[in-house]
């Protein structure tokens, strides 16, 4: 299995954070006093491991939040003409998959107010109603919180290298989902 772990915080331009349980923590305030620029904190993560909700609702919690956005993937038992899907198997483009997600969550930050972002996407064999993908953001207001949420998953299914493959009584197949350009940027 793949375990890819989250490289850096997005917006803050420091280098003081480490990981706790699974979780970028911020160890230090490189924020000066006289900015008024948001401090943004980012988790991107492409893993082997189940993808906790609760953990990545919680990373986006802050003080100066006035929405969260959780949305959550979720393996289901049928696709678009197959009736009996009984599990997914996702791969990554490792690194690139990682870069790919950071990029988005960029153009989200240029877009909307965001106080904090996570995206999680899990790889390796998945049974029906495992969370598969899981994108939080926080922000002061609800329609910077859902705009930014609904941009980076749907982002994140077009452009991301990750591939799925669908499984069923008697067959398996990779399904194409968005394009997996995976040109090196």
């Amino acid at each position: 299995m793949f375990r890819f772990v989250p490289r850096r915080l997005i917006g803050c331009g420091c280098v003081q954070w480490g990981l706790v349980a699974g979780i970028v923590v911020h160890e230090g305030d490189c924020m000066n006093e006289e900015s008024v620029a948001p401090r943004i904190r980012v988790r991107v993560d492409v893993t082997g491991e189940a993808i906790s909700v609760a953990a990545v609702a919680s990373f986006v919690e802050d003080p100066a939040a006035g929405a969260s956005v959780v949305f959550t993937g979720t393996v289901r038992n049928h696709s678009p003409g197959r009736e009996a899907v009984s599990r997914l198997e996702y791969e990554a483009y490792g690194e690139f998959a990682i870069r790919t997600i950071e990029t988005i969550i960029e153009e989200a930050e240029s877009r909307w107010e965001i106080l904090r972002v996570a995206a999680v996407h899990r790889v390796g064999s998945l049974d029906v109603g495992e969370p598969a993908v899981c994108v939080a953001v926080s922000s002061a207001h609800r329609a910077h919180s859902f705009e930014a949420c609904r941009y980076i998953i749907d982002e994140l299914k077009s452009r991301v290298p990750i591939w799925k493959k669908e499984h069923w009584p008697g067959g398996a197949e990779w399904v194409a989902e968005g394009t997996t350009d995976v040109t090196t940027p």
